[in-house]
């Protein structure tokens, strides 16, 4: 398919993982296969030599070699994109240097991206895809008239659902009801989503990914019936080879079961999907330590009043520290029960997708 004159061969995209879990040999992986690989601006300097000392400039120098890198390794094929969660610190920041590095396309969620297009606009680049990450009609329709007063309406749309991992546009209650299979289902939101865009079609086409729990192939294809472009996958490609998360953290999500996934509260406020870990437990039991030391990464974040630092944390679990990390994961994880490579995941949902036709 063509989205704003950029080519993407197959319709997946590779959901952004953050602390690290998605960095360039990922989703370079996952372009050089044909589909858009997602970068994680989230402190993806965290291997960098001076991160301790200055995490912020690291992550920002890391991010724009990463973007590099990937784009190298895909060699043309596929895409290469960068997430960037409004609500982080950096946001401006990271959003700059991934329109610098020439990034293919740049995804924004945890918030709404209002200033996308005119931080692109400032930067006088008019190539790289732009695309918000909603979770309702509603927030859709909001950002077109945003985006239209701009001058630049969207690129293409990410819907992600309640059964997505790491933070969610939804309440813990409406997470929780989705895991039962009760609430308003993906289908109904796709539906609420493309009513939003259908009044600028004339003007554009604009592609919509659903996300969230997305299980295969087949699952693609019945909301690309619907009127989806495609869909993204995120945690089904933790357990891959390429994946730049430890051996610790894959084999977390090989050994768990449905019973070990939860809806947990995040420090910065929001409800998230986690592996209920030892660091989960402490704090549901209220027994988890305060913090020592704030890396102000998140501007809702109340250092005084959360219950633990969610960076180092995720840190911790990008790293495999079972202990204190925080194991973001969708709704699907625990399905798998081997590692397999990029390739091989990517060949499997085409199959299962032709299959479902």
């Amino acid at each position: 398919m063509i989205i704003g004159g950029k080519t993407l061969p197959l319709p997946i995209l590779q959901g952004g993982m953050g602390v690290g879990v998605s960095l360039d040999g990922l989703a370079g992986e996952v372009a050089r296969c044909g589909g858009m690989g997602t970068i994680s601006a989230a402190f993806g300097g965290l291997h960098e030599p001076d991160f301790d000392k200055d995490p912020k400039g690291a992550s920002l120098r890391a991010l724009h070699d990463q973007i590099v890198r990937a784009k190298e390794k895909a060699a043309g094929l596929g895409l290469v994109a960068v997430n960037v969660m409004v609500a982080t610190a950096q946001y401006k920041d990271c959003v700059r240097t991934a329109l610098r590095a020439g990034a293919d396309a740049i995804v924004c969620g945890a918030g709404l991206p209002m200033e996308l297009p005119q931080l692109a606009k400032e930067e006088g680049n008019t190539d790289t895809l732009l695309a918000p990450v909603v979770s309702s009609g509603r927030a859709a329709t909001l950002l077109m008239k945003l985006w239209k007063r701009h001058g630049r309406l969207p690129d293409f749309l990410v819907l992600e659902g309640p059964l997505a991992g790491g933070h969610l546009g939804f309440t813990a209650d409406e997470a929780a009801k989705a895991q039962r299979g009760e609430g308003k289902a993906l289908e109904e939101l796709l539906c609420e989503v493309l009513e939003a865009i259908t009044p600028y079609k004339q003007e554009k086409e604009i592609p919509v990914f659903v996300a969230g729990g997305i299980e295969s192939g087949g699952e693609m294809a019945k909301y690309m019936k619907l009127g989806a472009a495609g869909a993204q996958f995120a945690t089904r490609f933790i357990t891959t080879k390429e994946c730049d998360a430890s051996e610790g953290y894959k084999q977390a999500l090989l050994d768990c079961g449905q019973e070990d996934i939860a809806i947990v509260k995040s420090p910065v406020g929001m409800p998230g999907r986690a592996l209920r870990s030892p660091l989960i437990r402490r704090v549901e039991a209220g027994l988890q330590p305060k913090i020592e030391r704030c890396m102000r990464c998140i501007v809702p974040c109340k250092p005084n009043k959360a219950p633990y630092c969610i960076s180092r944390a995720l840190i911790a679990a990008v790293k495999g520290d079972w202990e204190n990390g925080l194991f973001f994961c969708g709704a699907s994880a625990g399905r798998k029960k081997v590692i397999t490579s990029v390739a091989e995941e990517m060949a499997q949902i085409m199959d299962e997708w032709r299959k479902a036709q």
